[in-house]
């Protein structure tokens, strides 16, 4: 099943079909609904993103920038990220701006604190 959304119209009747679905839960569909839950949901996120803006502007390329998107998607602070990967705030801030490179401890901190794909720092350290 093929399902586009072109108009604002078009979300809106869309949003109020998925949250209708939605608030059946998701036991109580059917398999035809899941699906077409699914598709809808596709459709919008689409539309939100390349229509109304909602998606991330700007894909990270850099270890730093991944962290500042992570550190935003998590409502975390430079200082908060210092604090719970045991860094100095300088030593953050140093390596946030491109000062200084991140070391292994540093990668293997923010893996495991801010969830960001081992490959990804692989191939960009």
């Amino acid at each position: 099943m093929k399902y586009q959304i072109k108009s604002k119209k078009e979300y809106h009747q869309t949003m109020v079909l998925v949250y209708d679905l939605m608030n059946k839960g998701e036991h109580s569909l059917s398999e035809d609904e899941l699906s077409k839950l699914s598709v809808m949901a596709e459709a919008a996120e689409k539309y939100e993103n390349e229509v109304l803006g909602f998606g991330v502007l700007k894909t990270p390329n850099t270890i730093p920038e991944m962290v500042e998107l992570k550190m935003f998607e998590q409502k975390i602070s430079q200082t908060t990220l210092a604090e719970k990967l045991g860094f100095s705030p300088s030593k953050v801030s140093e390596i946030l701006s491109g000062k200084r490179k991140p070391d292994v401890s540093f990668l293997k901190g923010i893996h495991k604190l801010l969830h960001i794909d081992a490959d990804f720092l692989l191939s960009h350290a």
